[in-house]
């Protein structure tokens, strides 16, 4: 029991600190889905059918009940006596049933229903927009991690390369063949590696953990970032969520447009009345009654001093406003595009020469560590050497990150 109890326990502890390897691609899902403003797209479609709901019970009959009790100082009277015909009594009361069901009006509901439709897709639209500009930071936090991480890799290979070299002298010195000095100064630049393996160390759990909060998922310290390997066709047109927006917009004012002509279509309303009162319909008869009534009642604003002709191009205005900003949009767009195509000629041709320079410096350091076992450099000259080259190395790692960075950058921007 106890050996299981121990194996299970092992076990936690390797998943506890098990390498967890996060992709790009799984952060920008992880914030669409988790991010607050993601929830809008729901919330705005229920709300959607309410609203669509409530404009159509006004398809439905209307059922009102009304009461009322009043006390008049005059009541109106026959200038003449008639026999068995009593006036009116002062108090009156009376108690309807009044049914309205509408049968005609242009329209106008499914229109404000089509209208309620496409202004959520607006909307809907504009979530998209603001959750795409996530992306951008996202970039900056992922690729900032990424930096880190090689910049770990290769102070570490250098730290092993200074340990084994330490060893070395440490036996020169102990023969005699090299100064005590030299091996202190090595010493002092593997302190200096531990400093900033240090500042790495916590630098990558601050954007990680920022990068964690921006999509909601826990990043720990054991986190691994991918790096993304994109291509890129540079002939492809932009697809930026914005594009659909501005079409969207468009499309919402036509359907402004035809509510407001719907708006002056003639309405037909059927009603109908049940009453109970003193006195009834029969204004003679001083006595409480029941009584009906039925009948059509149509409305037609025939003029209304060109108020519809206006709204439209108000509205048309409108639709011009929202091409300048698509113009606008496209041409930003364009010189960003253009900008970035740009960043990623200039980072492929200077990895070209990255290869080159590491290999030239991995030579002058053989040179400079025969001539330290020699004596004939001291280890501040050859520790130079060993500087130069893993700053090579890292300027390397350096502009391929900026290259997928580029890379990243581009696809946000055409909208891929």
């Amino acid at each position: 029991m106890k050996r299981i109890l121990i194996t299970l326990f092992s076990l936690i502890v390797i998943h506890t600190n098990a390498q967890r390897i996060v992709s790009l691609e799984e952060c920008y899902a992880l914030a669409n889905k988790n991010y607050p403003l993601s929830k809008q797209t729901a919330l705005l479609q229920q709300k959607s059918v309410f609203e669509i709901d409530a404009l159509n019970k006004g398809k439905l009959p209307k059922i009102d009940m009304n009461a009322q009790a009043t006390y008049q100082s005059d009541v109106t009277g026959l200038p003449i006596l008639i026999p068995n015909v009593t006036p009116l009594n002062k108090d009156q009361y009376r108690a309807t049933l009044d049914v309205n069901q509408l049968l005609y009006n242009g329209g106008i509901i499914d229109a404000n229903t089509k209208f309620k439709a496409a202004q959520t897709k607006t909307q809907q639209q504009q979530v998209e927009v603001n959750l795409y500009q996530i992306k951008n930071k996202i970039n900056q936090l992922y690729f900032s991690v990424l930096i880190l991480q090689e910049r770990k890799a290769i102070l570490i290979s250098k730290q092993v390369q200074l340990t084994s070299k330490i060893k070395e002298v440490k036996t020169g010195v102990k023969f005699g063949a090299i100064l005590p000095a030299s091996e202190l100064v090595l010493e002092a630049e593997n302190l200096k590696i531990k400093q900033q393996l240090t500042e790495i160390q916590f630098d990558k759990k601050r954007v990680l953990d920022n990068l964690s909060t921006l999509i909601f998922s826990p990043l720990g310290k054991n986190t691994t970032l991918e790096k993304p390997n994109i291509a890129i066709d540079f002939s492809k047109d932009i697809n930026r969520s914005e594009l659909k927006l501005f079409d969207l917009q468009n499309e919402q004012i036509e359907i402004s447009k035809e509510v407001i002509s719907k708006n002056n279509m003639p309405k037909v309303n059927a009603f109908g009345q049940a009453g109970y009162g003193n006195p009834g319909l029969n204004m003679l008869d001083n006595s409480f009654q029941t009584f009906y009534m039925l009948g059509l009642k149509a409305n037609w604003n025939v003029f209304d001093w060109n108020k519809s002709k206006i709204e439209k191009q108000a509205l048309s205005i409108s639709k011009n406003i929202i091409a300048t900003e698509k113009e606008t949009f496209l041409l930003n767009n364009t010189v960003q595009v253009q900008e970035m195509e740009n960043e990623i000629k200039k980072s492929e041709e200077i990895i070209k020469t990255d290869s080159e320079i590491i290999n030239l410096r991995e030579y002058v350091v053989k040179s400079s560590d025969a001539q330290l076992r020699n004596g004939v450099i001291t280890s501040s000259e050859y520790l130079v050497e060993l500087t130069n080259l893993y700053e090579a190395k890292n300027n390397q790692k350096l502009h391929e990150i900026q290259l997928a960075l580029a890379k990243a950058n581009y696809q946000v921007t055409k909208g891929y």
